[in-house]
């Protein structure tokens, strides 16, 4: 036994083919046999071994060295936490609840695009741009939801300039999101989002058919031919990259996703994030006739990750962007700023959804929520709160409290705790409470198959694999980290 050595804080997993994983406080991991396991532990590992090496130089163990080491691991850590110091940058207008479009697995259950009532007023939005630049945080970005926000193009345009007014004092880097569907987008307001820097997220399923099998015009028929009229005008003026696109994975594409990367692909676009349905509005109550085992869902996210891989390798740059997230988590010390997945929860500290009436809400589940009758995770409004009284009141407070996944039961010990994240309102939404049943619910599941997956890839070591994971997270070409530039 080697009494110098110091074993530091760690959680393991028995792997496959009889590995070890460890995954260690400031996020770094190995693979050990449990011949080397056994060693580690009893503090027999030979200082000339290449485990005792790896094992050093990742910070699992330390000998004389205890104090820099500790400071080294604080350091990652703490870069990893750097999204608390800047609360809130993310914040969501609501601006409308009325669209054109009639998707059957609407999260927001939406109205009829000629509703009245529920659009958020030039006043109103003037408040909340108001709470807005009340955050620390130095970025600021201003993300116009719905409906179908240019349904309210008074609103929209006004709080733009609004916005940008009042950044005159504040000097702060602010930007702007529009999430539109494409469909009723004139030139008139793409000329406006060129002026302003205004970036568009729209949504794609997939090919005309699965595109249009849940998308669908109010007034009848499918959305897919408007979409790419309208994309491709998009393009044109605002620039090529200034228009993104989500897809949400249901029954009828869940087992076609290598056709959804092809279309996606055929239209110009750099990745896709294969994204699996969430429990709110119209998407719980189809949830019979949309939804899918989560293990279907993982298993073909692993063949289109596959797929994508190779089509890295064949020369076409082509990311999943879910796949590059948690790859930055566990291949680098940085905070990738996910709200869905962060510990403490990213819900109310780094992002706030503002309803039409001016409610805030800690997250857009949480005012979907509020879509569906239970109102009780509001946290205040901008006309009768103090931004203190909403930002730093009981309900987010508890909310926090309730979402560090470091002291979470079911959490605190996995293996994968460092690169994971909490989601309370989900939790809420499914068990009444933020802690929620863990590993038992989807999110726990889906998230533990997917790491899963990813940490065999890992072991594996594949170079044509870890060459085209490392192009994802560093932003460079294949062919650049390859050397072949």
């Amino acid at each position: 036994m080697n009494k110098q050595q110091q074993i530091l804080p760690f959680q393991f997993s028995r792997f496959d083919h009889g590995n070890y994983l460890l995954v260690n406080e400031s996020g770094e991991h190995i693979f050990l046999d449990r011949d080397n396991f056994e060693k580690f532990i009893d503090k027999r590992l030979m200082p000339d071994s290449s485990q005792y090496q790896d094992l050093k130089s990742k910070h699992f163990l330390s000998t004389q060295h205890l104090p820099e080491t500790l400071e080294l691991i604080t350091a990652k850590y703490r870069s990893r936490k750097r999204f608390i110091s800047n609360f809130t940058s993310l914040h969501m207008l609501v601006i409308t609840l009325k669209c054109c479009n009639d998707c059957t697995y609407c999260q927001v259950s939406a109205e009829d695009d000629d509703a009245q009532g529920f659009d958020m007023t030039p006043a109103v939005a003037r408040q909340v741009v108001d709470y807005i630049f009340k955050t620390p945080s130095p970025s600021i970005k201003i993300e116009f939801q719905g409906g179908e926000p240019t349904l309210n193009w008074e609103t929209l345009s006004e709080t733009v300039l609004y916005a940008k007014k009042v950044n005159q004092k504040h000097k702060k880097y602010l930007d702007f999101v529009v999430c539109t569907n494409l469909v009723k987008v004139d030139a008139k307001q793409l000329l406006f989002f060129k002026e302003h820097g205004i970036h568009i997220s729209t949504s794609l399923d997939g090919p005309r058919d699965l595109h249009d099998k849940n998308r669908l015009l109010r007034s009848g028929g499918g959305t897919y031919d408007l979409f790419v009229e309208n994309l491709h005008n998009a393009r044109k003026i605002l620039g090529h990259d200034q228009v993104n696109a989500l897809m949400t994975t249901t029954v009828d594409n869940v087992n076609r996703l290598d056709e959804v990367i092809a279309e996606y692909v055929k239209l110009g676009f750099g990745g896709v994030f294969l994204r699996s349905l969430n429990p709110y509005g119209l998407a719980s109550e189809n949830a019979d006739g949309l939804g899918y085992p989560v293990e279907l869902f993982v298993d073909n996210f692993e063949k289109a990750l596959d797929s994508i891989i190779q089509l890295n390798l064949d020369g076409t740059r082509f990311i999943e962007f879910y796949t590059n997230l948690l790859l930055t988590r566990i291949l680098t010390p940085f905070s990738t700023g996910f709200v869905d997945l962060q510990s403490p929860t990213g819900a109310g500290i780094s992002g706030a959804i503002y309803d039409y009436n001016g409610d805030v809400y800690p997250a857009d589940e949480a005012r979907m929520l509020a879509r569906m009758g239970d109102n009780s995770l509001c946290m205040g409004n901008v006309f009768n709160d103090t931004y203190e009284d909403i930002f730093g009141g009981v309900l987010l407070r508890n909310i926090v409290n309730k979402s560090c996944v470091e002291v979470m039961p079911g959490c605190s010990s996995c293996v994968y705790r460092s690169y994971c994240g909490a989601d309370p309102v989900r939790n809420y939404r499914e068990t009444g409470d933020f802690i929620g049943r863990r590993p038992g619910n989807d999110f726990c599941k889906k998230n533990m198959l997917i790491f899963d997956m990813l940490f065999k890839k890992l072991q594996r070591n594949d170079p044509d694999e870890m060459d085209v994971f490392w192009s994802w997270v560093s932003c460079r070409d294949l062919a650049e980290v390859r050397g072949e530039l």
